[in-house]
């Protein structure tokens, strides 16, 4: 894990003392981007009980609204379709403060664990491929894309202002912005020919837990919420902290949607893990206020984690984020088993980041956009029978049937003991699209598993090139 920590245990900022003019909050800055087609808010801090009038450059309409008795003001605009136009939005409460250089477009809040903080640069010893080249022509986006990166933080208590301000590509800022995030936005703006905004509220390692509030936590039995035990804990498993410091004080702003890569810390806790993170999901959604607006996930890739019972536990993770997506209204998820290289089996940040942004990116643009020309569906398990010392497995495959019929890797089979052994004979069977799977070892086969372990990358892939889910057979506990 990446390892930052940056805690400011007991400060809880409720509003900032004025000046004479009124001020925007944190995200309210210079190259802002803008929710499209819709109401934005914006929002800031004035004298206690004053009047605020915001102007937008596009329409010249004033907005007005009355800062409240600890002078906080919020208020939501009209916003135009999204375009490559530069705009400007003015402030006031007698004394105006203008933003400049305002797009209108699509704003993504992409948030979880390390592998949507690994920025363009990579981490030391973790790199990012092709980042660099990315860095390099990043202004060839200055238009087009915009990024907020909400700083690395911890607090007790939530907080409500950021650290920090928009940003726009170029060879001197998009080494940090986060690549998975940065390709996402990528696919988007080619697809959809509008700005898109990208806001990076990610922390390495932390829990779904991290990233959930004082009230839901404190119905788990096994979460304490007392400092003296989260000062005992590795800083990146903490509860509720990282919700307190990066996600409160980034919550007034206007999304399009989620994008979330996290799991990895909650490896062995799978039981309890669909239900942590659909809480999660349905407050944020409550306190950001715009429905029930798109949340996609990414699957945990293959990585060794070495567990001290010596047990496999990641595909039963990975299976619980496959069953939240089942729970979580308006949801979504792409696979990653095929998105590593032998080399990374120790490496829990796979340097391919351009492929599952760009996954990602198809996902929200076939569910969320209608571009249906994209295909989203990988093939899934369907089920098996045993047949002549094999199993045979069938799998459904949406778009464009199966890819590969010859040196398939990824498979194991098991009999009564309940060994799984790797797979030495795999063949499809293309009339009733099943796999036949079999191996010396396993005469008489009853299970068969497919990318069912820590680290077991597999390279069965559909017709449109998406791979398939990992799955097992059998409903066995973890030997």
């Amino acid at each position: 894990m990446k390892k930052h920590l940056f805690i400011f245990p007991l400060l809880a900022t409720a509003f900032i003392s004025m000046d004479a003019k009124v001020t925007p909050g944190s995200m309210i800055t210079d190259n802002m981007l803008l929710q499209q087609n819709g109401k934005a808010r914006l929002y800031g801090y004035a004298d206690p009980n004053k009047t605020v009038t915001v102007t937008p450059s596009w329409n010249n309409t004033p907005y007005t609204t009355q800062s409240d008795s600890n002078g906080k003001w919020s208020i939501a605009i009209e916003t135009p379709a999204g375009g490559y136009t530069p705009y400007s939005i003015t402030i006031s409460d007698g004394s105006p403060v203008t933003i400049d250089n305002v797009l209108i477009g699509e704003v993504w809040l992409a948030s979880g664990q390390s592998n949507m903080e690994m920025p363009l640069k990579g981490f030391a010893g973790c790199c990012t491929e092709g980042g660099y080249d990315e860095v390099a022509s990043a202004r060839e986006r200055a238009n087009k894309i915009r990024f907020y990166t909400v700083p690395l933080k911890q607090s007790y208590e939530p907080l409500e202002t950021i650290d920090a301000s928009w940003t726009i590509p170029g060879p001197d800022t998009a080494a940090e912005y986060s690549a998975l995030g940065w390709h996402f936005a990528k696919r988007l703006n080619d697809v959809l020919d509008v700005p898109v905004g990208i806001v990076r509220c990610a922390y390495g390692g932390a829990k779904v837990e991290s990233w959930t509030p004082r009230e839901i936590l404190e119905t788990y039995s096994d979460v304490s919420l007392d400092p003296a035990d989260h000062e005992k804990m590795v800083h990146y498993h903490r509860p509720l902290l990282m919700y307190n410091a990066m996600f409160n004080p980034a919550k007034e702003y206007t999304y399009k949607g989620i994008i979330w890569y996290q799991g990895c810390s909650n490896v062995g806790a799978h039981a309890d893990y669909p239900t942590r993170l659909a809480n999660m999901v349905e407050h944020w959604r409550n306190v950001l206020g715009e429905g029930e607006i798109p949340f996609y996930s990414v699957e945990i890739a293959p990585y060794e984690y070495g567990s001290e019972d010596g047990r496999q536990w990641a595909p039963l993770l990975r299976e619980a984020q496959w069953k939240a997506m089942e729970i979580i209204p308006n949801s979504g998820i792409i696979c990653t088993n095929d998105l590593v290289k032998p080399y990374e089996r120790y490496n829990i940040h796979p340097s391919d980041k351009a492929t599952p942004g760009k996954r990602l990116a198809e996902l929200a643009l076939s569910k969320t956009y209608g571009n249906t020309v994209f295909p989203i569906e990988s093939p899934r398990y369907k089920g098996y029978r045993i047949d002549d010392g094999a199993v045979r497995i069938a799998v459904e495959s949406k778009s464009d049937g199966i890819c590969r019929n010859y040196a398939i890797e990824g498979f194991e089979v098991a009999g009564k003991d309940r060994v799984f052994h790797p797979a030495d004979s795999v063949w499809l069977d293309w009339r009733t699209n099943e796999f036949i799977v079999s191996s010396k070892d396993v005469p008489e086969p009853v299970a068969a598993r497919y990318g069912w372990r820590d680290f077991l990358p597999g390279n069965v892939h559909a017709g449109n090139y998406l791979p398939l889910v990992p799955f097992r057979t059998d409903d066995w506990p973890v030997e």
